[in-house]
C-alpha cells in the first residue's frame, strides 16, 4: 500500500496533485513549523504575462521557523480574495473549463477565514470534487523528521527549492505567447483539461 506524506498547499501544484493521484492513503503534516516562501500561502497560476504568483498574507509574528503551520493567521486587512480570484478570471476566463467549474470555487474568495491551514483543507477539498478523486487521508499527530514507511513528498511544498519534474506538456491559454509553464497550479490543469485532469495525474511520474 502506497503511503505518501505530503504538506498542506494553498490548492497545490501539479506535482502534488500527481502525488495524491498515484498513492493509496495521504498522510498531510499537520505538527510543521510555518516556513516563508512555501506553496503553504502561494500559488502561481499563468497570466497573460506569464507565470504570476498568488499570495495569502499572513499575520506575522516574529518568530519565523517556531509557528506551528496550524496556528498561522491569515492576514485580512486588505481584499487579497478579490484580488486573487480577479486574477483567476483574468488568466482563464478563456479557457475551456473555466465556466464550468468556476462555481465550485467562487465561495472560497467570498468570506474572510482565520487560519491558513484550515483554508488550504478547503481550497483542497474543492479540487478533489471536481476531481471527483475518492481517497483517504489522514492529518499527522506529530512532527517526525525522518518518518519510516512513506513516501515523504513534504519537500514538494518548497517553492525556492523546486525540483523540476518532467511534466508532461498540454495546451495553456497564453502558451503561444510564452510557451508551456510547467508544474503551475493545479488550477491551471484544470481549468484547460477539465475532466481529462485526473488522467493527465495518473499518467505522470514524480516518483
Amino acid at each position: 500500500m502506497k503511503t505518501t506524506l505530503l504538506h498542506p498547499m494553498y490548492f497545490g501544484s501539479i506535482a502534488q496533485y500527481v502525488a495524491i493521484a498515484q498513492s493509496n492513503h495521504i498522510v498531510f503534516e499537520n505538527k510543521d513549523s510555518y516556513q516563508k516562501q512555501t506553496y503553504r500561502n502561494r500559488t502561481y497560476i499563468y497570466g497573460a504575462n506569464g507565470k504570476l504568483l498568488l499570495t495569502i498574507p499572513v499575520k506575522h509574528t516574529g518568530k519565523e521557523g517556531r509557528q506551528l503551520y496550524k496556528d498561522v493567521r491569515i492576514e485580512n486587512d486588505f481584499q487579497w480574495q478579490l484580488l486573487h480570484w480577479k486574477s483567476l478570471q483574468t488568466a482563464y476566463r478563456t479557457s475551456p473549463f473555466f465556466e464550468y467549474y468556476e462555481d465550485e470555487f467562487i465561495h472560497l474568495f467570498e468570506k474572510s477565514r482565520t487560519f491558513l491551514m484550515d483554508f488550504n483543507y478547503e481550497c483542497m477539498q474543492v479540487i478533489y470534487d471536481c476531481l471527483q478523486l475518492d481517497f483517504s487521508f489522514h492529518k499527522t499527530s506529530e512532527y517526525i523528521k525522518n518518518p519510516e514507511d512513506v513516501y515523504d513528498l513534504r519537500s514538494l511544498v518548497n517553492a525556492k527549492k523546486e525540483k523540476n519534474h518532467d511534466l508532461e506538456t498540454y495546451i495553456q491559454v497564453f502558451t503561444a505567447k510564452h510557451g508551456f509553464l510547467s508544474n503551475l497550479s493545479i488550477l491551471d490543469l484544470l481549468f484547460n483539461e477539465g475532466t481529462n485532469t485526473l488522467t493527465y495525474l495518473e499518467n505522470q511520474s514524480i516518483f
